[in-house]
């Protein structure tokens, strides 16, 4: 999964800094810096909160799969 496009998109669609992006998703700040920037992935707790917000706003979740 590419976790830092998908992150970093839906927080573009969303209109959210980095910031409010990781108080909405409940992380901190590094920590979702972390994830943009393809250091770390999120957990699966993480992960299901990021996927649930993503549908909700109409990003494509297939695209973001890596082959």
């Amino acid at each position: 999964m590419n976790w830092e496009n998908l992150v970093k998109d839906l927080r573009e669609k969303l209109l959210m800094s980095q910031e409010e992006m990781a108080k909405k998703l409940g992380v901190a700040f590094c920590t979702l810096n972390r994830y943009e920037n393809g250091h770390h992935e999120p957990s699966y707790k993480l992960q299901r909160r990021i996927r649930a917000l993503a549908k909700a706003n109409g990003i494509d979740w297939d695209k973001y799969i890596k082959k």
